[in-house]
């Protein structure tokens, strides 16, 4: 199809700790399996991407390390591995993002090779969707946007902390030229 955009499914932290009774549980977390399973599945997405917090146990974001989080997603632990319900057979990259002690590795791009890899398969679009809306979800939009991307935050595919910050995160997502959908 001629000047049909390449599109990639950016899926962010859809984790155990994420989910109810996870370390950092975020409400209705697991409500978005659904959704993502209709997006991954439809065949539109070339590739889909899903990233992890991946953290150290001494992560700089811990509490216990003077951070704002309880600790959560540490490597190699249940807490830190893809929800049951991700169909790992229509992932096609697992990014592991958090990974140094001493960054946030909020954004799906940061200290990843994201960017790279959706320029080598001639991506110019993303969807994002995943957990949190407020936080690595919103960082991994901006960021997606300010690589040149075209993004799409998919609202039904995501959920969030703090009311207020979700609909400030949809606001500074249309501000910067993304669609919230």
């Amino acid at each position: 199809m001629l000047g049909a955009m390449a599109e990639a499914l950016l899926i962010v932290d859809f984790q155990n700790d994420f989910c109810p009774g996870g370390a950092l549980e975020v409400p209705e977390g697991a409500a978005i399996a659904g959704r993502v399973a209709e997006l991954a599945g439809t065949g539109r997405f070339d590739p889909v991407v899903a990233t992890r917090d991946w953290h150290p146990p001494d992560h700089g974001s811990f509490r216990e390390q003077g951070g704002r989080w309880p600790v959560h997603c540490v490597q190699g632990t249940p807490g830190a591995e893809l929800h049951p319900s991700l169909d790992r057979s229509q992932v096609d990259v697992v990014l592991d993002k958090g990974t140094d002690p001493h960054t946030d590795g909020y954004s799906g791009f940061d200290g990843t090779a994201l960017a790279e890899l959706l320029r080598d398969r001639s991506v110019d679009a993303v969807t994002v969707c995943g957990l949190a809306t407020d936080v690595c979800v919103r960082h991994t939009a901006l960021e997606a946007l300010q690589e040149g991307f075209a993004v799409t935050l998919d609202e039904a595919g995501s959920r969030g902390l703090d009311p207020r910050d979700i609909e400030r995160t949809f606001a500074e997502v249309r501000e910067r030229g993304g669609r919230v959908a």
